[in-house]
């Protein structure tokens, strides 16, 4: 870092400044705030609300402790400074993945093969100031490259995994937005990577800038992602009454009897039919199999064997009967001669985004919307 104070190193320790103060007031705000301040009716997963707090604590104390080395020191070839790189290395990446990490709820991934990989890093930054007479920085950041290129690809596997996972359990394909992790991923491995690549006043300058949009975008992703963990504890109020009689209607005595014994295929589909389809429960947005396992009292489970035994998924077997709301009222709308608006129809049949209603719509009437309806005039 340049010794001389201009206007350049005065706005990069302004920016600084704000930056450490900017991270500690959303720390303290996602540990000690239970009040939701950004979506006040959507609980978002614990575990995500506190691994985003380490991240923005770890990121507080990292610009506290760099900014009184320099003002102090600045020796780059001091122990201190090995030991705070090191620290950098094995703090920022960990808790940065396990906060990414939590955004995927479908399971829980260990997290010490992430230790064990960035050990290397902190072991290297501290060679460097133990052997100063061998240039180990340049194969440290080399290393660290592959590490986020690798974690990307990673990433971008599971969240594909996580898709199709949803997909099997949600009727709507609204918790999509996961991708928005890779997006949030990219933005804080080059927002990283600025800081390990370069010492330019210009380009730190500009990673701070960029910092605050993704503060934001976290928190708001924090705040925003429903916790799936409680999908299934649904008010009883948003469910028809059960096949058989409960004190807790949400777990019925008879959801957990095997259909192999008194539960059959016919007698599951005898449950659908007057449980989801004559009640309409399939207009429910975003109601998951839980929730209809719950609602036909069949367990999960074998709700689920059924659903392939007929060839079809919960998935397929939703979208069908919202597709199937929209083209009766479409038709009876248009008898009536009365105005037809295909996005309020597609909300009216149970989706939150025109979207996914559309690409549901095509794959199973083989055409768009668009053109549908314009045959339906023309008949």
């Amino acid at each position: 870092m340049p010794e001389q104070i201009t206007p350049l190193s005065i706005l990069y320790l302004l920016l600084h400044g704000a930056g450490t103060a900017v991270a500690t007031v959303l720390c303290l705000y996602l540990l000690l705030c239970r009040g939701k301040a950004i979506a006040p009716n959507i609980t978002p997963p614990a575990r995500l609300r506190r691994w985003a707090a380490a991240l923005f604590g770890i990121m507080a104390l990292a610009h506290v402790w760099w900014i009184l080395f320099y003002t102090y020191s600045d020796d780059t070839s001091s122990v201190i400074y090995g030991l705070l790189v090191a620290i950098d290395c094995m703090a920022l990446p960990f808790v940065f993945v396990g906060t990414l990490l939590a955004m995927l709820q479908d399971r829980r991934r260990p997290l010490w093969p992430i230790v064990v990989v960035i050990t290397p890093c902190a072991v290297i930054a501290v060679l460097q100031i133990a052997l100063p007479s061998i240039d180990l920085t340049t194969p440290n950041k080399v290393y660290g490259l592959f590490l986020a290129v690798g974690f990307i690809i990673y990433m971008v596997v599971a969240v594909r995994q996580y898709g199709r996972w949803l997909r099997d359990n949600y009727a709507d394909l609204e918790h999509k937005e996961v991708w928005f992790s890779l997006t949030m991923l990219i933005g804080l491995v080059l927002l990283i990577m600025s800081y390990e690549y370069t010492d330019n006043y210009v380009m730190s300058t500009i990673a701070h800038l960029a910092g605050f949009p993704l503060a934001g975008l976290l928190l708001w992703r924090v705040e925003t992602l429903k916790d799936l963990s409680i999908e299934s504890h649904a008010p009883a109020s948003e469910l028809p009454s059960k096949a058989c009689p409960s004190e807790h209607p949400v777990m019925a005595p008879c959801e957990a009897k095997n259909p192999s014994t008194k539960g059959t295929a016919s007698h599951i589909g005898q449950l659908l039919a007057k449980h989801c389809e004559e009640t309409q429960l399939y207009l429910q947005t975003d109601l998951t199999l839980s929730q209809l396992s719950a609602a036909v009292g069949v367990n999960r489970y074998y709700l689920s064997q059924y659903f392939a035994s007929q060839d079809t998924s919960y998935y397929a077997y939703i979208h069908d009967l919202r597709i199937r709301h929209f083209v009766a009222r479409y038709r009876e709308l248009a008898a009536a001669h009365e105005p037809v608006v295909a996005q309020q129809l597609a909300q009216e049949s149970g989706y939150h985004s025109y979207s996914t209603f559309s690409t549901a719509f095509k794959q199973r009437m083989q055409k768009s919307v668009a053109a549908w309806m314009r045959e339906e005039q023309l008949t």
